[in-house]
């Protein structure tokens, strides 16, 4: 049986140069300054994430993936055959083998990334491992409305949202909220959705997960300013930054920045942004959910809590959602 995938029927939502120079230019005039973590995600941003993920500091994606192994069956039995899948944040694809390989004749995948180049290689070589398997890109920036795409020859009988890497966390507890909501009403009636949720733990942890000691952290996250240079002929010194991550236990968030090294400017777009030695430009948050907390958080989306995994230590949760 041949791969059937739709890679001529793209659908290309990917946000423009344009909607980027916008962003950096709100961003960094606003107080803080900020720019969306959503712009991390070039070629070499989803590259320095990937690598990111094999880290020894960084728990959560060995976490889940020791989950999923371990309960993926169980999963696959609460969604049930024929099922349409769609992942939000798709990356590389290496958590959606485990589900779609327990899964019994799933009708569809629907993989929505914001880096085109990095989704396409990714579900080209799930094309080749799941023969059968209608496969349709989405290249979109998932926290905003978008359609899914026609799936002429398959036929789902359920839809179930895919999103796990604990990415819930990047967005402030109302956005989670919002974000949940969309994703219930793009996936209709009777849908499921798996969500993964990292857990509370101590500072020295979270902190060293987002600090890494050979600084690939660091330098994803100072590839935003390579971007701004390299995209938006942007003025600045890369050097003159470097990367902070904080734990907020008041917020229950881990916090990433680029410090300024000492008082200096951007220049972009016929902007100029003076900074102070010390000043940040926060570029992510990641926040830490109790069971009980994501629990209410997933209600307040219209989502009923209906069964969650977790590891031994309870360092990592993916949680299965239903419709109400």
């Amino acid at each position: 049986m041949t791969a059937r995938i739709d890679m001529l029927r793209l659908h290309d939502l990917e946000p423009t140069i344009e909607e980027f120079r916008e962003a950096v230019v709100a961003g960094l005039g606003s107080t803080p300054k900020t720019l969306p973590c959503k712009f991390f995600y070039d070629a070499e941003g989803s590259r320095l994430f990937d690598a990111i993920c094999e880290l020894p500091e960084y728990y959560p994606t060995r976490t889940e993936l020791a989950i999923l192994r371990r309960h993926a069956g169980e999963m696959a039995d609460e969604i049930g055959p024929d099922a349409g899948i769609v992942e939000f944040g798709s990356g590389a694809g290496i958590k959606i083998r485990l589900l779609l390989a327990a899964l019994e004749r799933p009708a569809a995948y629907v993989p929505v990334d914001i880096s085109r180049e990095h989704m396409l290689a990714a579900a080209q070589d799930l094309a080749a491992e799941f023969p059968g398997l209608r496969i349709a890109p989405v290249c979109a920036d998932y926290t905003r409305t978008f359609a899914l795409p026609a799936l002429p020859g398959a036929h789902p009988q359920s839809m179930v949202g895919f999103f796990p890497g604990s990415t819930i966390g990047n967005f402030a507890p109302s956005e989670a909220v919002a974000f949940l909501a969309r994703a219930r009403r793009l996936l209709g009636r009777n849908a499921l959705m798996l969500v993964g949720s990292d857990l509370p733990k101590d500072r020295e942890t979270l902190e060293a997960a987002y600090d890494d000691a050979a600084g690939v952290t660091a330098a994803f996250n100072r590839n935003l300013l390579v971007r701004m240079q390299r995209e938006l002929a942007a003025e600045l010194d890369i050097d003159g930054f470097r990367h902070e991550a904080r734990w907020c236990p008041v917020q229950r968030r881990v916090e990433m920045h680029l410090v300024s090294l000492s008082r200096q400017e951007i220049r972009v777009a016929g902007h100029r942004f003076a900074f102070e030695r010390g000043e940040t430009i926060h570029t992510e948050n990641s926040h830490k959910y109790s069971l009980p907390e994501f629990r209410a958080l997933a209600g307040r989306s219209g989502w009923l809590p209906a069964r969650c995994w977790t590891d031994p230590e309870e360092r990592f949760a993916v949680h299965l959602l239903r419709s109400g």
